[in-house]
């Protein structure tokens, strides 16, 4: 029997209405969820729900997000964001997103390099859990510590340890409006790491929403899924709403410089005598940025070395270790600046001199484009400089950034977080490619940082599990979730870039935790490795 197409078209009406319908309902279906849950008024959720009906929808979504290559209209974009205002909010809108199996993504700062805190790719329709109005962070210096909210950036978190000490500090990120939850989740790499490790192996406590709508913290959860938490990334057991962290001490003053050398300034020597004395003393931490510049004879480009440090001491001291250990970079005492370890902060994130620490209230990344970034951990060699400096000035506005890795760090165990990389490795290498409005081909863009990604392969720390990468600059290019993979190798490929042999141990973790893949993205650890594979 033959259809005919009146017949056709009414399949069609009604197959949009559905769709229509269940669209429609999603919101209506989750409040009234969250009503029962809270046994009161619907209305009260009208104003921490925002639609896409709602005048603040856009600037709500594009609020913190940092990668614009993910806000662009072709992007798919939630069904509503979910700001809650305390824990409660949180546990219910997991236990209501698993009952009408709505998809959702959480955001605590909207930095992940490819945006899945905001967008999801694989799945539609989602919501985003936006946990920027849970930013409380209570300091206690008698015992070292500070309980911090997730939605908190880690720049905040420094500005109100500093208020309460001018002698402590976190070893944190850079980059100050990185949101806390997930900085610490994927291990939380800063300027102090060669002397106290990174973030997460700096945290005493923890309370997260498991998948069924718990609210645990490190006893109630148990030491391995705490183990888990602390440098498994983001997105994957649970949503973390409070870090506890430990507070570290710093001197009351401590010394920065930056100090920049082209290519006919000898960038080349420089650069290889750094890689040789990175690790030179535990209070020192210089890292170099390469990028094009424009040359002094104005027909052409070179490429600049900037040598950018903080340094956990006065600047006398800091001389006499440049002069005996690093004398080619020729550091004098005019290039030192004493600060305040806020100050530091400040200065490294790239903020002028004279700014006032209040900026760090604000929560707003001072950093947003267009852009593709990767990364490498390397042990002992480098590529050669002179044709990696040629590959710079092809591209419009990369920038390659190397900070140096062994030191305090070796003192933390692979075992004793999920994060694995320790002291065999010399550095930790970021590329970057950017472009500044939509309207550019992103496509040349992407082509040159892969090109550049494959020539560095023969140099870089690529052990029997693959080429090793930081979370935290998350790469789609290592894959994704699929189950249509070849093998293991292909379906896990970016796991055991991330975490290497502790990618098994924690899917076992994943599958205690979440067995159903509530918490899931792109990238998200599965419950079961047959799943993808």
């Amino acid at each position: 029997m033959v259809s005919s197409p009146s017949s056709y078209l009414l399949i069609i009406v009604l197959l949009l209405l559905v769709l229509l319908t269940t669209s429609a309902s999603i919101e209506e279906n989750f409040i009234q969820c969250l009503s029962s849950y809270f046994s009161s008024n619907p209305k009260q959720f009208s104003t921490i729900i925002i639609t896409r009906k709602n005048e603040s929808f856009m600037s709500t979504l594009n609020s913190t997000a940092q990668n614009l290559r993910y806000l662009t209209p072709s992007m798919p974009k939630p069904e509503f964001i979910f700001t809650p205002l305390n824990e409660s909010h949180v546990q219910a809108a997991v236990i209501c997103s698993k009952k009408l199996d709505v998809h959702m993504r959480i955001r605590s700062g909207g930095h992940d390099y490819e945006g899945v805190s905001y967008v999801s790719e694989i799945e539609t329709p989602f919501i985003i859990i936006d946990l920027a109005k849970l930013r409380t962070i209570n300091v206690n210096i008698t015992d070292n510590s500070a309980w911090v909210q997730a939605g908190a950036t880690i720049g905040e978190v420094y500005y109100r340890i500093s208020e309460k000490s001018a002698v402590h500090g976190f070893p944190g990120g850079i980059c100050t409006s990185i949101g806390v939850g997930g900085h610490i989740a994927g291990g939380g790499f800063g300027a102090m790491v060669r002397k106290y490790g990174l973030a997460a192996d700096n945290v005493l406590d923890a309370k997260l929403v498991d998948a069924n709508g718990r609210l645990l913290d490190r006893e109630a959860m148990g030491e391995i899924p705490f183990w888990a938490i602390r440098g498994g990334g983001s997105g994957n057991f649970g949503i973390i709403l409070w870090w506890k962290i430990k507070l570290v001490p710093v001197p009351e003053t401590v010394t920065v410089f930056t100090v920049t050398k082209t290519v006919e300034q000898g960038a080349e020597d420089i650069f290889l005598a750094w890689k040789d004395v990175a690790s030179i003393d535990n209070d020192l931490f210089i890292r170099v940025i390469f990028q094009p510049v424009s040359a002094a004879n104005k027909t052409g480009r070179t490429v600049s070395t900037s040598y950018n440090a903080l340094f956990l001491g006065d600047a006398s001291r800091l001389l006499k270790i440049m002069q005996h250990d690093f004398p080619k970079l020729g550091l004098t005492e005019k290039d030192c600046l004493k600060m305040s370890w806020i100050k530091s902060v400040l200065y490294l994130a790239g903020y002028p001199n004279d700014t006032n620490p209040d900026v760090l209230l604000q929560g707003k990344p001072i950093f947003k484009n267009y852009f593709k970034g990767k990364s490498d951990f390397f042990p002992f060699s480098t590529p050669p400089i002179q044709e990696l400096f040629a590959r710079l000035v092809e591209e419009d506005n990369p920038l390659i950034i190397w900070n140096p890795w062994a030191g305090g760090i070796t003192y933390f165990p692979n075992s004793v977080t999920p994060f694995p990389y320790g002291f065999e490795n010399l550095y930790l290498v970021e590329y970057l490619t950017l472009w500044h409005n939509a309207s550019e081909d992103g496509s040349k863009h992407l082509d040159w940082i892969r090109k550049i990604y494959k020539y560095m392969t023969p140099y870089t720390n690529t052990q029997n599990l693959g080429r090793i990468a930081y979370v935290n600059y998350r790469d789609f290019d290592l894959g994704v979730n699929k189950k249509n993979a070849a093998n293991f190798t292909e379906a896990a490929a970016w796991g055991l870039s991330y975490y290497q042999e502790n990618f098994k141990k924690l899917v076992k973790i994943k599958n205690k935790m979440d067995p159903e893949n509530v918490f899931r993205h792109e990238q998200s650890i599965p419950p079961d490795l047959s799943i993808m594979a």
